[in-house]
């Protein structure tokens, strides 16, 4: 593990028995950035991040999380992270202002209560107790929580899930600034406008395998981020792939005149990262008949909570 980088994983297993879950897994996360972990339900994706949590006992590899193996890394250890799990059970009976004046007591430098309640929307629900809340404000009481500390690397697991266009711009802005400031960012998330927008790298798992890592623009192969020109001609919709889209549109018109419906279209990260999966299935599906199937779900209840603290909050992955 290089002095620079925040999480190494090498040739990570996780198996239940006959099936593999996570197979041979390996990627470094740099200190700073903020990395997306992406791939289809069942994937993988959220026992590797259980892992490097701490909260799921790996079945082989190496991991090293901010110096530390998560499976045996201390209280200290945990002070330093910050995790937004799918679902929480926070305690209802409390104001969401009491809650984060709760937790923000047990970390040696937390965010003021008043920006973080700025930052995920909930300024004028401060003194509303939890259990009146709306799902989605439920949710951004979890981001919260996840955020006071100040955590070192913050792992955020759908963390937008219920949140109106607005709120979730300005979870975008905190997340920014939370980079800014120097924290590393591990990011679970099926949006993947989210992703794009957010994240320096991503990597994509599927089958319990990583199949594409890199920065998001470099992601998939040449080919799939060709551009597409398209048109209508004689009522017949046209579409060309090309890597000069500009010059071709100029032929277009230099030959056809005023052209209708045209419109150059640049693959998004969704339809690569589409690709990538279709083609990691139609792979596995070639080479292994039982590919596809997946043991029963399970339940993780975790600890998120710095050291010196007998408060826990219990969270469960879907």
């Amino acid at each position: 593990m290089t002095s620079s980088s925040a999480v190494r994983v090498a040739e990570l297993r996780k198996s239940y028995g006959h099936f593999t879950a996570v197979d041979g897994v390996s990627f470094e996360i740099e200190r700073g950035e903020t990395f997306a972990l992406l791939g289809p339900n069942g994937a993988g994706k959220s026992t590797t991040v259980e892992i490097l949590e701490g909260y799921r006992e790996r079945s082989g590899g190496e991991v090293e999380v901010l110096g530390a193996d998560p499976r045996h890394a201390s209280l200290e250890w945990k002070a330093r992270i910050g995790i937004v799990l799918q679902q929480t059970g926070e305690s209802g009976n409390v104001t969401v202002r009491e809650q984060l004046t709760h937790f923000a007591a047990l970390y040696p430098n937390p965010r003021p209560v008043d920006e973080v309640l700025a930052a995920v929307g909930l300024e004028d629900k401060a003194k509303t107790r939890i259990k009146s809340l709306s799902g989605g404000q439920r949710r951004r009481v979890d981001v919260a929580l996840g955020v006071i500390g100040r955590p070192e690397l913050l792992f955020l697991d759908e963390p937008t899930t219920g949140f109106d266009p607005e709120a979730r711009r300005q979870f975008w802005e905190l997340i920014r600034s939370l980079s800014r400031e120097g924290t590393t960012i591990v990011l679970t998330t099926h949006y993947l406008d989210e992703a794009a927008q957010l994240s320096d790298r991503a990597a994509v798992i599927a089958g319990g395998r990583l199949i594409d890592i890199g920065p998001v623009g470099e992601l998939g192969t040449a080919d799939a981020r060709v551009p597409i020109v398209q048109w209508r001609d004689s009522g017949v919709l046209r579409r060309q792939r090309t890597t000069e889209p500009g010059r071709f549109v100029a032929d277009l018109v230099a030959r056809d005149g005023e052209v209708a419906e045209l419109e150059v279209i640049r693959p998004s990260l969704e339809d690569i990262y589409l690709g990538l999966v279709e083609a990691a299935g139609a792979t596995a599906a070639s080479t292994d008949p039982t590919a596809g199937t997946r043991p029963p779900a399970e339940s993780v209840t975790g600890t998120r909570v710095p050291a010196e603290s007998s408060a826990t909050t219990n969270g469960a992955r879907s």
